[in-house]
């Protein structure tokens, strides 16, 4: 296994962990709640879904789905369309109350474009500076391992909110 195929399985990973979470899952599930400023699983996906699709148009100088293929018009979110969730206030979470599928058709669009971007990747290309503002700078491969741990970590969160609210 070299590299790619590597970072294709743990973007694989953070996909199937939201499909799971996201199917069958009522409209109130999707909005629920564990405490009245938690984050819903409709907001926890997309949100890791529009990081996902940020910052790796923004490491491999293309275009992001959201915008360049109308998910944006198609979620119809009262956000600016540069939004990703990060640092949004609660009442702005309570805003994401897109249905299942929608968001997982947003969720194959982006990973189908990741899977296309890391296809075309080598070892050598891990160590390519992606984001300066940061010291030491951001290497395209800490950006890739990141985004996937975040992923991962909102999805798992979205798997939690699931369980308790259909046990409620």
């Amino acid at each position: 296994m070299d590299s790619a195929e590597l970072l294709i399985d743990g973007f694989g990973r953070v996909s199937q962990t939201a499909h799971r979470v996201l199917t069958g899952a009522a409209p109130d599930v999707l909005t629920f709640r564990v405490d009245p400023d938690a984050n819903t699983i409709s907001w926890l996906v997309w949100h890791l879904t529009r990081v996902q699709d940020d910052h790796l148009a923004d490491a491999f100088d293309g275009e992001q789905v959201w915008t360049s293929r109308g998910w944006a018009d198609r979620l119809g979110l009262p956000f600016e369309p540069s939004a990703t969730g990060y640092g949004q206030r609660s009442d702005e979470v309570t805003q994401v109350q897109a249905p299942a599928d929608l968001l997982l058709g947003y969720l194959d669009a982006v990973h189908a474009q990741t899977v296309s971007y890391l296809g075309s990747i080598g070892d050598p290309d891990l160590d390519r500076i992606v984001d300066e503002r940061w010291n030491p700078p951001v290497t395209l491969g800490v950006r890739l391992v990141s985004v996937i741990s975040d992923g991962l970590q909102h999805a798992g969160q979205a798997a939690y909110a699931r369980g308790i609210a259909e046990r409620r």
